[in-house]
């Protein structure tokens, strides 16, 4: 992934968490170490101490390139407002632009949609919002 690329990326976390007091965090590896990736999503958003948000609302969005394979996890505070299968559609979703070869479209037009998804259910608290979690990507190996 370019500059460019990751500052889109960024650019489009920092957006969709302006109207929401919810989290997003983006992590990209090349191999998937796990038979299911929702698995290895779990065990980065628990590395990244995603869990600790204060409403339990953070959502990653796992990327494993060369594998071509995806998940998005939520914490128990945004995924008892929402389905088994939104988050199936959010991959879904990325999938198709990834299979374009379109991987930073489609990771920003997932930012935006979990973004909308986490101002609905979990609105921007003008005194009391926090960043809580870094905006940047993170990258493993």
């Amino acid at each position: 992934m370019s500059e460019e690329d990751e500052a889109q990326v960024v650019a489009a976390i920092r957006a969709a968490e302006k109207s929401t007091c919810g989290e997003v965090r983006v992590y990209v590896e090349s191999h998937c170490r796990f038979v299911d990736p929702v698995d290895r999503a779990v065990e980065v958003f628990y590395g990244l101490k995603m869990d600790k948000t204060d409403e339990h609302n953070g959502v990653l969005i796992y990327v494993a390139l060369k594998d071509r394979q995806l998940a998005v996890y939520g914490d128990e505070g945004i995924h008892k407002k929402v389905s088994k299968e939104y988050w199936q559609n959010a991959v879904q979703q990325m999938l198709q632009h990834f299979n374009k070869e379109n991987h930073v479209f489609g990771l920003c037009q997932t930012v935006a949609a979990i973004g909308e998804t986490l101002h609905k259910e979990f609105p921007y608290q003008p005194n009391d919002d926090k960043n809580e979690l870094p905006d940047s990507i993170v990258f493993g190996s």
